[in-house]
């Protein structure tokens, strides 16, 4: 297992989710090596539950790392198979790390990678607001 992995699955047992169980970590790795976890946190209003992978990634952004800056991705979750990312967090990924690869690992070790593009072909961008 990668470092990264372990960092997500390590961020995972942080995770706040009292009304769904489902408990998720992820690490994100900058282009210069430094590594930002987030778990997903819950709110009873399940509109305003804030994903694991966008909390990695915002808290990168706020302690400066550039849009753009990020090599890769790990999400760790307890399911069957390896869980992906919500469409909102491919959305995420897509504006902030389009170049980072995306591993996805359950609690058995089972791993899948992906590109941010083979995850969100076609994404929105800022091109389409000129």
């Amino acid at each position: 297992m990668t470092e990264l992995a372990r960092q997500a699955m390590a961020a995972r047992q942080k995770a706040f989710a009292p009304y769904s169980g489902f408990l998720v970590g992820a690490a994100v790795e900058t282009t210069d090596g430094a590594i930002y976890t987030g778990c997903n946190i819950e709110n009873a209003s399940y509109g305003l539950t804030v994903c694991a992978e966008r909390v990695a990634i915002w808290k990168a952004i706020s302690e400066g790392v550039p849009p753009g800056a990020f090599r890769a991705i790990a999400i760790a979750a307890d399911s069957p198979h390896p869980t992906p990312p919500c469409g909102a967090c491919r959305q995420i990924l897509a504006e902030f790390a389009p170049q980072a690869t995306v591993t996805l690992i359950n609690l058995q070790g089972v791993t899948r990678e992906f590109t941010v593009a083979e995850l969100l072909p076609e994404s929105f961008n800022a091109s389409y607001l000129r």
